[in-house]
């Protein structure tokens, strides 16, 4: 599969699951979407400084998960964990580039980021499946309870 193939698919996927939780997710999933398309923008951004693109992917990877973080212990959802967990291994594969000196531009670097970014949009598809099924089970209880 071309690399440019595998790109327009992970960026669909993350943007068809960015689009789920705004739609269909409470206020952790929605600013936790907004935060991975701030994210995904600022990726993009770096194609046009190739000289900054390691250190700006660190910073803005190492933003985004400060700002996760704040979500996480303000709304106390159980997924966020794993967002952070996989915000965490990408903040440190940064690094690890940023350090040695390495070329992002190799297969282990493309392989690890696409595995965290794919890992990052089902935590929150999964995120945002849990609180319309949450948010179906209080709609029933309320219907069902008498008044």
């Amino acid at each position: 599969m071309s690399p440019f193939l595998i790109f327009l698919s992970l960026t669909a996927f993350g943007l068809c699951g960015v689009l789920f939780s705004v739609w269909k997710g409470g206020p952790a999933e929605r600013i936790a979407a907004l935060v991975v398309v701030a994210n995904i923008a600022v990726g993009f951004l770096t194609r046009y400084v190739p000289e900054l693109a390691g250190t700006l992917r660190f910073a803005n990877d190492g933003l985004a998960a400060v700002v996760l973080l704040i979500v996480t212990v303000r709304y106390g959802a159980p997924w966020m964990g794993g967002v952070m967990l996989f915000y965490a291994a990408q903040f440190s594969l940064h690094s690890f580039y940023l350090v040695t000196g390495r070329s992002n531009t190799d297969y282990l670097h493309a392989l690890i980021n696409n595995i965290n970014f794919a890992g990052i949009v089902w935590c929150l598809i999964i995120g945002t499946a849990v609180t319309l099924r949450r948010r179906a089970r209080l709609a029933r209880q309320s219907r069902s309870s008498p008044t």
